[in-house]
């Protein structure tokens, strides 16, 4: 989720489930030690519990932005070993990096004795032509031997060359089973499963054979989706908010940001599939995507686009 699950999407979706675990975009280590550790970093109390998603390869540069992030809120930090793209590639972190358990575990262990927080690593079943069962053991056996005890597992292999991102979350075929083989073969260890998940049913199904999951683009693209994830998953017995609920709380907090100077189209983006499939929901996204971006854009654009999902502005469409 590169570029996308910054601190205003992730107060969003925190207005939709009060205990799903967010998770930022990756941060490269080096955006976060030659950089503004605030910008990066930075998150509102609302948010929690939230996990600091990693891209990096060099065990102290890794380490020293554990110790950064000690700082802020965070439940636990994530090394991304899944990430196909060129750019990530080029700083040789990652996807690639499942090709070389040695030098990811020297990374979990220097990361491991910098902070007191949780260590995941989020990978995927395999990468290029690594793509045999025995090769994903013995990655997940050699980073939990360095003390990394959960791993979000994407039921997708990686091709590094050849496939774009998009295409890399599409392609490769998933499988499901093979991450429940490791929970069999490691049962000491959280297994997380994620990739191609687009209902709570499906969650509810993965929940019998492993201990958690993920769900990204189906989230961002559905937020709605999780409006009843606490009371389903997690036993909530608060009522399920509505999509205005939602819309009107996130417009208070747009109207503090916009107080601050933050741009409009920065936090309205994020909101674009609220209404998903409901009636209104193509005005409503055309609406924020023509206006949110202009210059000395208000609060208005949420205000205006959120009528266009009434039934009698419906009525009249």
């Amino acid at each position: 989720m590169l570029d996308w699950t910054d601190r205003h999407c992730r107060f969003f979706m925190r207005l939709i489930s009060q205990h799903a675990v967010l998770y930022t975009e990756m941060i490269t280590t080096g955006a976060i030690l030659h950089g503004d550790k605030d910008r990066h970093l930075a998150m509102s109390a609302e948010e929690h519990p939230v996990a600091l998603q990693l891209g990096g390869s060099n065990p102290s540069d890794l380490a020293a932005v554990c110790k950064i992030a000690e700082k802020y809120p965070y439940a636990e930090i994530n090394l991304n070993c899944g990430c196909p793209s060129d750019r990530v590639q080029n700083g040789m972190f990652g996807a690639v990096m499942m090709k070389n358990a040695e030098v990811t575990a020297n990374c979990i262990k220097a990361m491991l004795d910098t902070t007191n927080l949780p260590i995941t690593v989020k990978h995927r079943i395999g990468v290029d032509d690594y793509d045999s069962y025995e090769f994903l053991c013995n990655f997940i056996g050699t980073i939990a031997e360095a003390g990394c005890n959960t791993f979000v597992v994407h039921a997708r292999k990686a091709w590094l060359k050849g496939l774009s991102p998009k295409q890399n979350r599409e392609i490769p075929k998933l499988d499901y089973d093979r991450v429940y083989q490791l929970k069999k073969d490691f049962p000491d260890t959280e297994i997380i499963i994620n990739g191609g998940i687009s209902s709570l049913d499906q969650t509810v199904t993965h929940l019998t054979k492993i201990d958690g999951v993920m769900i990204g683009r189906e989230a961002y693209t559905n937020p709605f989706l999780l409006s009843n994830v606490d009371q389903f998953i997690y036993g909530s017995t608060k009522s399920v908010k509505t999509r205005e609920n939602i819309a009107e709380q996130f417009i208070q907090y747009v109207d503090n940001e916009l107080s601050k100077g933050t741009n409009l189209h920065a936090m309205t983006r994020h909101i674009l599939g609220l209404f998903h499939g409901q009636p209104g929901a193509r005005l409503f996204r055309r609406h924020i995507s023509e206006n949110a971006h202009k210059p000395g854009a208000t609060i208005d654009v949420l205000t205006t686009a959120l009528t266009a999902t009434s039934p009698s502005t419906r009525e009249q469409v």
